[in-house]
């Protein structure tokens, strides 16, 4: 993979971001850079990614890097924007200083020494790529590699379980993990940085499965590191506590989302509207099941959410970010795309 360029998106969470950065170091084949975008713009980040820098300038690491002076970039943005308006920062700065593949992950996960030779093989009839992981406990994660477009959700019955087969077809990402060749970039420009998060990756995925093929491949590429209070469902899948901002933004990306669906002519107004219905109940149950504490505060943030997600699906001013078949540059601006096709049914 030519100049492959990790981009990291961390906020204070310094103790995890250590942790991934010394599994960077630890890569049997070198990146060519690292940048990490800092949310809070944190002193003590910006020291620990120059430590890392001076780490990598002593050769200290598992494999020579090259241009090791310049190995490490640190990104310090003026406000939190999140994971969604991160990696948008990350992917941009890395496209300008000339990256062939963007390896996006979050802080909280740590990478396997080979991880870089197990994705390799993959790159040259594939584009997109997303690596298997291990949960905090050292088991598999199952992440739900299929989005329906119809509903707007991810399908529940489809399982990254690979039996006969070492890779399956999928047309979404997750920013933990998922890898990007530059050619995709420069087709559907950089991830919209108006989710601020959840949805922001899948819907890049989306919108890159319109200009090429997606894979998930069963290699298993990195573990995640925070443990996350959890229920088990049905064996395989686990329902995760969350917060109640993350809830607002999971019923209001909503209508972003339905905006890139009405841009590729995939939206369905009935069907979307029982997505959302789905959505809303599974996140209610997340409510009653696991974060018992937050039940008037997170109904209150769910509809708020779901709210502001028909606002946004009415918006004539709303323009993409992302747009399938539009070449761009470092910039990522594109033409608006005129009003919906039918009556918004959130």
């Amino acid at each position: 993979m030519d100049k492959l360029a990790i981009v990291i998106v961390t906020y204070k969470r310094q103790a995890y971001l250590e942790q991934l950065l010394r599994s960077v170091l630890a890569l049997t084949v070198a990146p060519w850079r690292v940048f990490v975008v800092d949310n809070e713009a944190s002193a003590e980040t910006e020291a620990l990614v120059e430590s890392f820098r001076a780490a990598a300038i002593a050769g200290k690491t598992a494999t020579p890097w090259p241009e090791e002076d310049r190995a490490f970039v640190y990104a310090p943005q003026q406000e939190n924007t999140g994971g969604a308006g991160g990696f948008h920062a990350g992917m941009k700065m890395a496209f300008a200083a000339g990256a062939r593949w963007f390896w996006l992950m979050d802080d909280d996960v740590e990478l396997l020494p080979d991880a870089i030779e197990k994705l390799q093989r993959w790159t040259t009839d594939h584009e997109v790529i997303q690596g298997s992981k291990l949960d905090y406990d050292g088991g598999p994660f199952n992440w739900q590699y299929r989005f329906s477009e119809a509903l707007g959700i991810y399908n529940p019955i489809k399982q990254t379980v690979f039996t006969d087969t070492s890779s399956l077809p999928t047309n979404a990402m997750c920013f933990e993990g998922g890898l990007i060749k530059r050619t995709v970039v420069e087709r559907i420009g950089f991830p919209d940085h108006r989710f601020f998060i959840y949805w922001d990756d899948c819907v890049y995925g989306y919108m890159a499965s319109k200009t090429t093929d997606p894979i998930a491949v069963e290699d298993v590429v990195l573990r995640r590191t925070r443990n996350i209070e959890n229920r088990e469902m049905g064996g395989i899948r686990q329902l995760n506590s969350t917060s109640d901002i993350t809830r607002f933004y999971i019923m209001r990306n909503r209508g972003h989302m339905a905006r890139y669906l009405q841009l590729n002519g995939d939206y369905r107004p009935a069907l979307f509207a029982l997505g959302t219905v789905l959505s809303f109940a599974k996140e209610f149950l997340r409510l009653g099941l696991i974060d018992r504490s937050h039940g008037r505060s997170g109904v209150k943030q769910l509809v708020a959410g779901w709210k502001e997600a028909r606002r946004i699906m009415r918006d004539p001013r709303w323009e993409p970010v992302t747009l399938p078949g539009t070449a761009t540059s470092t910039e990522a601006a594109a033409p608006t795309p005129g009003e919906p096709s039918s009556e918004p049914a959130a």
